[in-house]
């Protein structure tokens, strides 16, 4: 069984941490849960990273276009009221520092991983889920009014071997 406490306060710390230095933003932490990958309709902003080794699968940062504008405000020192192209870069940026600093420290317990380059998806009404049908870890944060998710999907990748602190044929449980 992968250890979902030992994943939820990894991605806990690097997202505190990134939105800390990098925006300068305090978030606090709610209450961790799995879900099955059946989101309903969304709207906001979705960035989505790959992750590649031993474990294979996704981890994403949603939020709603306030909060995408806030993140860019902050980053970039100018206001923004509405998504733009500068937006949607900041939103694939935190993304790849917060799953970035998270791969770097999850490393040690799930063995060596790669990263993709994000892809962000805004609009109005879509659904967004991986073609596995495997559990996610959902973190939710505050800032605010404004909610952060950052979600996480791995399963073992049956062609490499894994390291044994988080075994399952399951993955996240």
């Amino acid at each position: 069984m992968m250890e979902q406490e030992l994943i939820t306060n990894t991605l806990r710390s690097s997202t505190k941490d990134v939105f800390s230095t990098m925006l300068g933003l305090e978030v606090e932490c709610g209450e961790s849960y799995t879900e099955m990958n059946a989101p309903g309709p969304s709207s906001g902003v979705i960035s989505v990273i790959g992750l590649a080794g031993a474990w294979i699968g996704t981890a994403s940062i949603c939020c709603d276009t306030s909060m995408a504008c806030r993140m860019a405000s902050q980053m970039l020192g100018e206001e923004y009221g509405d998504i733009n192209e500068e937006v949607l870069d900041v939103v694939s940026e935190i993304t790849n520092m917060i799953i970035g600093s998270f791969k770097n420290a999850a490393e040690t317990y799930l063995g060596p991983m790669g990263l993709s380059i994000p892809t962000v998806i805004y609009g109005l009404n879509f659904l967004a889920r991986t073609a596995a049908k495997e559990r996610c870890i959902v973190v939710p944060f505050n800032c605010g009014t404004d909610k952060v998710e950052v979600k996480l999907s791995l399963s073992p990748n049956r062609g490499l071997p894994r390291l044994d602190i988080v075994t399952s044929a399951n993955a996240i449980s």
